[in-house]
């Protein structure tokens, strides 16, 4: 369901601030700036007119929360998204991180491996 909710968003289905409540630390700043591209419809990486679908959708239980990882279909293509979820002092799951194939990952240059 939480996938269903982001790619939502990033397909510019709904606004950003529906995001609101169900992020934490600097991931709705980060929602903002991917939303803004649409990278998941419109000229951001979906045909005009066809609406991007999930997949599939994986979760792994992790030290903190969970990580998502679903498979988007955007017309004849089909593309990765992930996300980090992280509970809140309400029991409320939170999106803590969001990232899109396409985007290069954020880690820092002196702890890249080898084949970087």
């Amino acid at each position: 369901m939480f996938a269903e909710r982001l790619l939502a968003v990033l397909s510019g289905e709904r606004p950003v601030h529906w995001m609101l409540g169900r992020t934490v630390g600097p991931a709705y700043e980060q929602l903002v700036q991917l939303a803004a591209a649409t990278p998941f419809g419109g000229r951001g990486g979906g045909r005009a007119g066809v609406r991007p679908v999930v997949l599939s959708c994986r979760v792994q239980s992790v030290p903190g929360g969970l990580e998502a990882f679903a498979s988007v279909a955007t017309g004849d293509r089909v593309r990765a998204m992930a996300f980090r979820l992280e509970p809140g002092a309400d029991r409320r799951w939170r999106c803590a991180a969001v990232e899109l194939d396409d985007l290069p990952p954020r880690v820092p240059a002196q702890s890249r491996g080898p084949w970087e």
